[in-house]
């Protein structure tokens, strides 16, 4: 018998994993995922950069089989868009870090969600395609790190996504093959979309890879064949991206899930121990800012490249939301003025005021190690960068204008693996989001169902955001 494609191995993975394998402690903290992406969708209702897809959606696809929140109903593809775009906009949701590279495993979630209320799917069903595409984009994070060459981690979702719907829309493995072919080879946007100077696109590149994983799966399922190989064949990834994973996950396998992470603050994740780190300082010590001189911090590689000022550009000019929650030098100006990092401080008028803007300036961005490049001897010889991504090291030093230093250490932050938020840190985090476009009797039933989910139909989680108007 001839050796497996990678694709048809995703395929395998993905058709033959099931809800009974998922452990208690994998579905409760799947559970946490869905209702912190929940907080975010309640948030995002009311965001202008997502009333340009409202509006947009209204003029193709105003009407369809699914009802939705806001607009009243769509289709299934514009829904799964739809609910990616609710999710990822307020760059609150979870993550997983590889060494090189790193995804919002999040972002499967809207494409299922509209998948599971198209075919009116169980609970149980849901909960298992979530979590094959959150097993499917860790791995591929950890095999195929591609923001290394410059392609975005959306890349990858196109693949977890397609892998994870190709059961719930009845497809053979043949087909899903196909069809995790297609997406793979389409959807390779550039990393340049999250560097400086950085616009909406960001919150949207993923919901767009939802819409057209949704429309692939079905034309997949009417016969529609495209690259089985590839990752092997000619011109083909293994080739043409020097890299060479081999996905072998037994179905079943969900171990990558206990390492996915939640944000406690609203802001890119690599900037998330640094600012618990100054937040801990400010109360600690009662510092002022009008006392702070300035503000170093020392960071791991990863962090300095993306919000620091490394390669992606830089980072202290800031005047929207998009730039402003990829700054570290605006995140912890903002932290140190303000005593929290939430989506107040991401907008426009918070951002835009002189009293950040000024304090900013004295924020300085730098690792443990001079030494930036080569990648691979600096993961060596940098204190800060070698743990990096089993801890997340950084080192805040607060100068102050009386020549008193104080700093801070921390490895980790609360919502990292090795100090999880547990259910009702959750619970607060979707309430806060969601107050301005719910009520608290809305929230409650919502955070009942998404206990509940695994006894219920998805519909009862659809039908109650269908209500939101």
């Amino acid at each position: 018998m001839p050796a497996l494609n990678m694709t048809e191995r995703i395929a395998r993975f993905s058709f033959f994993s099931a809800y009974e394998q998922l452990k208690p402690a994998t579905i409760e903290q799947l559970k946490k995922h869905l209702l912190d992406a929940m907080g975010s969708m309640l948030y995002s209702m009311k965001a202008p950069t997502v009333e340009k897809l409202f509006r947009q959606i209204k003029f193709l696809q105003a009407n369809g089989p699914l009802a939705v929140p806001v607009l009243g109903s769509t289709s299934v593809d514009r829904a799964a868009q739809l609910y990616t775009l609710l999710v990822r906009y307020p760059d609150y949701m979870d993550n997983y870090l590889g060494k090189h590279a790193t995804c919002h495993p999040s972002d499967n979630i809207g494409g299922i969600l509209a998948a599971c209320q198209a075919i009116n799917a169980s609970g149980r069903d849901f909960f298992t395609a979530m979590a094959i595409g959150y097993q499917l984009e860790c791995t591929l994070i950890d095999q195929m790190p591609l923001m290394a060459k410059g392609i975005d981690h959306t890349a990858l979702l196109a693949m977890s996504l397609t892998a994870a719907l190709g059961p719930l829309y009845g497809l053979t493995l043949e087909q899903a093959a196909h069809a995790i072919g297609i997406t793979g080879s389409t959807f390779n946007t550039t990393v340049t979309t999250r560097a400086s100077y950085t616009y909406e696109w960001k919150g949207y590149a993923s919901s767009l890879v939802a819409l057209g994983c949704t429309n692939t799966i079905l034309l997949a399922k009417e016969g529609v064949t495209g690259p089985v190989s590839y990752f092997e064949g000619p011109m083909g990834f293994k080739d043409e991206f020097e890299m060479d994973p081999e996905f072998n996950c037994e179905a079943g396998d969900f171990s990558r899930i206990e390492h996915c992470i939640l944000k406690s603050y609203n802001a890119e994740v690599h900037t998330q121990s640094a600012i618990e780190a100054l937040l801990d300082l400010r109360c600690k010590h009662n510092i002022r800012a009008e006392d702070v001189k300035r503000i170093d911090a020392t960071i791991f590689l990863t962090a300095y490249n993306i919000v620091g000022g490394g390669r992606y550009g830089d980072r202290k000019l800031v005047q929207t939301k998009e730039q402003a929650d990829h700054s570290l030098p605006y995140l912890l100006a903002v932290a140190m003025l303000d005593g929290e990092v939430l989506p107040a401080q991401l907008l426009p008028e918070r951002i835009r005021r002189p009293d950040v803007q000024a304090l900013m300036e004295h924020v300085y961005v730098d690792t443990g190690l001079p030494l930036k490049a080569p990648r691979k001897v600096a993961e060596v010889l940098d204190p800060y960068t070698a743990p990096y991504p089993e801890k997340m090291p950084a080192k805040i030093s607060i100068h102050l204008k009386d020549g008193k230093v104080i700093e801070e250490k921390k490895e980790d932050y609360k919502g990292f693996y090795t100090r999880p938020l547990d259910w009702e840190d959750v619970v607060n985090k979707f309430h806060l989001l969601g107050k301005d476009t719910t009520d608290g009797a809305m929230r409650n039933d919502l955070i009942a169902v998404i206990a509940n989910l695994e006894n219920e139909p998805v519909s009862r989680l659809t039908d109650l955001l269908a209500q939101i108007k």
